[in-house]
């Protein structure tokens, strides 16, 4: 598939429209992270909108640099940890929210270590066959790659809702096809491909409306 500047903000707006649809469907505040994430997939790709412009030459390098900074922050550096956290945060009883603090607590150690990673490691951004690559060389190693895909995908696999699980296996698939067909562009890809799967999760509040909220009354840890 061939991406732009263009294809980037016609993308954020949709993703924008039902970001907004998603939030007007929740019903309790520990809903409201999970709900929050097709938004914040608009928002990402907004993002690299502008990381396209840049690289076609209509923004400064220093503009473009951040730009690009700011994208990848969100996909390697808080997605590890947001995801198994709004999963967790989502869950109808103690003892599936008990099942994803595994996942959480590899979240955020991965979503440190790449916090770290890209504040000591250059970052590296160019566009390759139509797509745009990110190069950190702190991040770009097969085990961390590894506890990334873990950390995000896997606490949808094991969550109780089954649209989550759904949303974990469509991501997965996109993942997995990304990294035989593009892995150099794998950052870009993959968030492009999550961020259009989000309507999922438009369709699960959609249709879960008279399910909810679930009986949050017991304590999330004990």
């Amino acid at each position: 598939m061939c991406f732009s500047a263009a294809a980037n903000f016609v993308g954020s707006g949709v993703l924008g429209a039902v970001g907004v649809m998603t939030l007007t469907k929740v019903k309790h505040k520990r809903e409201l992270l999970f709900a929050s994430l097709p938004t914040l997939f608009a928002v990402h790709q907004f993002i690299e909108g502008f990381v396209w412009l840049g690289l076609d030459g209509r923004l400064s390098p220093e503009v473009t640099h951040k730009m690009g900074a700011a994208f990848v922050l969100y996909a390697q550096g808080l997605l590890p940890f947001l995801i198994p956290l709004a999963v967790l945060l989502f869950e109808p009883d103690r003892k599936s929210r008990q099942r994803m603090l595994p996942f959480l607590a590899l979240g955020t150690g991965t979503t440190l270590y790449m916090l770290w990673a890209l504040i000591a490691y250059p970052l590296d951004i160019f566009v390759k066959s139509h797509s745009i690559v990110y190069i950190n060389e702190g991040t770009n190693n097969t085990a961390l790659a590894v506890l990334y895909v873990v950390s995000t995908c896997g606490s949808l696999f094991f969550s109780k809702v089954r649209d989550m699980v759904i949303f974990g296996a469509a991501n997965l698939a996109i993942l997995l096809v990304v990294m035989a067909v593009k892995r150099y562009a794998f950052t870009s890809l993959w968030c492009a491909y999550a961020a259009a799967a989000s309507v999922i999760i438009l369709a699960y509040f959609w249709r879960s409306k008279l399910k909810r909220p679930f009986p949050y009354g017991d304590a999330i840890w004990g």
